[in-house]
């Protein structure tokens, strides 16, 4: 057994809280802007830093994985159990872009507590989320008496995730069979709010692509030829319209083929969280909720499928008027996928819905960009459980459940490894991720150390993979 004494835990925490928050602090003042090439140094050292404090914390193996861009940093900590189940927890060092001149109160590198509030750009995106992993695995071998945890353990931290992952697919693909696991963590995300812990059991994928249209060789002139021949800005107009039908599903043939319906057990467990549209609504900054008709607003962004006009284009746009037809047109769709859905059979079915749509005289081409395929952990799964105990443990409340909307690298890990994707986060809306004063809630931060302390051994408790 690995039972882990809470007030072992808590009086551990207590004692090294402020050496945590100094070391994260230092982690914090490294610029690691992976969209900036002027910043490739500081990428590079935030993953050396990394590896070190790893190290330091008791990790046997630490290494910094190389790829065409910014570093990885892996780790791994054997259990010494030949039964005890593998867990790879995943995370970013890699951060936005930011300066003062943004709209930052205080310097966006520079880590200041204010409040309770840590404030830095990486504080919860995702510095501080890794970060309370180091605590959390000593606390759990102080708390329990262990030389290693109760768990094979194992880190994979990129460095690329704020510049769309671009080497990610490759490197686990490469890696695959040191990155074997039985489950994967993915503490790259939040909770529903500071007084409602949540875990999020889902996340969507993504497809996007841009149809150009082209019509005469050149701009002709309306009087004399408009109406007469076919016009690419117009056809664009139509293919957007055509995109949804009155009920607003989206009227792609075969795009909700395949898709995982919600239980009602899902839809109750959604209805359970104090959602205010109208505090949705000002957040959106929009003036009212529309979507597909029998479906509420939650379950529409979490777990529907969607497609949205990004942008469409075509003709003069310059001031006053130019009576002309356009010589071409774009149109920009994206496509938000759910559990059960396929983008290469999507991209196909979008090929011919828009090659049926047009008239003799359009010629077009489709550009489609990655693809991130969605992923779902079904609320039975015995590691799910152990994640919303340890955090029901930490918290001393009912955890309930959200998914995510977005789009991330966790369902590469989960296709790769055949391992089921876990989401263990504190961070909460007001943090602003990608924001000026972006900052964590240091007694959230704490909360996410406390859960990681608990994880190990109630896993190792309760869960035998096959």
């Amino acid at each position: 057994m690995s039972t882990t004494s809470d007030s072992a835990v808590r009086a551990y925490l207590d004692e090294h809280r402020a050496a945590f928050l100094d070391d994260l602090a230092e982690w914090l003042r490294i610029p690691s802007v992976s969209a900036d090439p002027g910043r490739a140094a500081d990428v590079r050292r935030s993953a050396e830093w990394l590896a070190g404090k790893l190290s330091a914390t008791g990790f046997p193996t630490t290494e910094i994985w190389e790829t065409p861009g910014a570093p990885a940093v892996f780790a791994e900590w054997p259990s010494g159990d030949p039964d005890a189940p593998t867990v790879l927890v995943y995370g970013h060092h890699d951060v936005q872009p930011a300066a003062r001149e943004d709209g930052w109160h205080t310097d966006p590198f520079e880590p200041e507590t204010i409040d309770g509030r840590l404030y830095a750009r990486g504080a919860a995106d995702d510095k501080g989320q890794v970060f309370f992993h180091t605590l959390g695995v000593r606390a759990h071998l102080a708390a329990t008496g262990r030389s290693a945890p109760a768990v094979n353990l194992k880190l994979l931290i990129e460095g690329e995730e704020e510049s769309g992952s671009p080497h990610f697919p490759a490197l686990i693909a490469e890696r695959a069979e040191r990155l074997a696991c039985d489950a994967v963590i993915v503490s790259d995300t939040g909770m529903w709010s500071k007084d409602t812990p949540t875990v999020c059991t889902g996340m969507r994928g993504l497809m996007d692509c841009q149809i150009d249209l082209y019509g005469p060789d050149q701009d002709i002139h309306s009087g004399s030829f408009g109406g007469a021949v076919p016009n690419p800005a117009t056809e664009a107009a139509r293919l957007a319209a055509a995109l949804h039908d009155e009920d607003r599903r989206v009227a792609v043939p075969g795009f909700y083929d395949g898709v995982v319906e919600l239980t009602d057990r899902e839809r109750a467990l959604f209805a359970e969280l104090p959602f205010d549209e109208s505090r949705w609504l000002r957040t959106a900054h929009s003036h009212a909720a529309l979507g597909e008709a029998g479906h509420t607003t939650l379950e529409r962004i979490w777990a529907r499928p969607t497609a949205e006009v990004n942008g469409i284009g075509g003709g003069y746009q310059g001031p006053g008027g130019k009576t002309i037809v356009p010589s071409a047109a774009q149109l920009k769709l994206s496509f938000r996928l759910v559990a059960g859905q396929d983008a290469d059979t999507l991209r196909k079915a979008v090929q011919e819905w828009v090659a049926a749509r047009l008239p003799d005289g359009i010629r077009h081409e489709i550009t489609f960009w990655g693809a991130t395929r969605p992923c779902l952990t079904p609320l039975d799964h015995p590691a799910l459980q152990s994640v919303v105990r340890a955090m029901g443990r930490a918290f001393g409340k009912k955890i309930l459940f959200t998914r995510e909307g977005g789009s991330g690298p966790a369902a590469d890990l989960q296709d790769v490894l055949g391992a089921p994707v876990l989401f263990l986060g504190i961070s909460i809306p007001s943090d602003g991720w990608h924001a000026p004063n972006e900052k964590v809630e240091l007694d959230l931060l704490m909360k996410g150390v406390e859960t990681a302390a608990y994880l190990w051994g109630d896993l190792a408790d309760n869960w035998r993979s096959a």
